[in-house]
């Protein structure tokens, strides 16, 4: 998990974000992306794909990560936005803005001896256009890097917990237990209420005329 960082290190490279991406797939609400620079001397045991890991192990990561971080960013992008630009562009702007978003942090940090930019950035699978650093998009990312898989974790937790509040507003969905994406309570739900306001419409079509068995 820490080949391609130890690597970069070698090259000289004192910084490394570890950029990913969940909420491609759901119905409903925003795709997230994290992007996370974590000190070299990060050796947290149990950091991998966050699909892979329990919600409550995950949790217990975020946290750890969010303290131990040279710095991160987080970004959300809407379901409007998805609906207008089509969910991989809305992916690469979210990844984008996480990105520019733990630069900024990094910049305050540096004043406490930190470095003061990102030198490269590992992502998971995709090129983000418009980041003016060097890039190296690993298939799998989240499986092969560290700062890819931490970058995971903080997305996950953070969209499900935003899922969670929104579940408040529209419980007729269970976006609570499903996150949006497209279950049978879910589907159930647009069928008796129809679409709300975070449902992407570019992706619910077909989905207000059936209910899977």
């Amino acid at each position: 998990m820490r080949v391609f960082e130890d690597e970069l290190y070698a090259k000289g490279v004192l910084c490394i974000a570890g950029v990913d991406e969940v909420g491609r797939g759901p119905l409903a609400g925003p795709v997230a992306a994290a992007a996370v620079a974590l000190p070299r001397s990060f050796s947290v045991l149990g950091v991998d794909d966050s699909k892979k890991l329990s919600a409550k192990r995950r949790e217990e990561l975020d946290e750890i990560i969010r303290a131990e971080a040279l710095a991160y960013g987080l970004s959300f992008i809407d379901n409007n936005i998805i609906d207008e630009i089509n969910i991989l562009e809305a992916t690469k702007l979210s990844m984008r803005l996480a990105v520019e978003e733990a630069a900024r942090m990094l910049a305050v940090a540096s004043a406490s001896g930190e470095p003061a930019v990102i030198g490269h950035v590992l992502t998971d699978a995709v090129l983000i256009p418009g980041v003016d650093i060097p890039q190296t998009p690993l298939i799998k990312g989240d499986e092969r890097s560290v700062s890819v898989a931490a970058a995971s974790i903080l997305a996950k937790v953070a969209r499900d917990k935003l899922m969670r509040e929104y579940h408040k507003l529209y419980p007729a969905y269970a976006f609570d237990s499903n996150k949006g994406y497209g279950t049978k309570a879910h589907y159930e739900g647009i069928a008796a209420e129809g679409l709300c306001p975070i449902h992407r419409r570019s992706f619910c079509s077909k989905a207000s005329e059936q209910t899977p068995e």
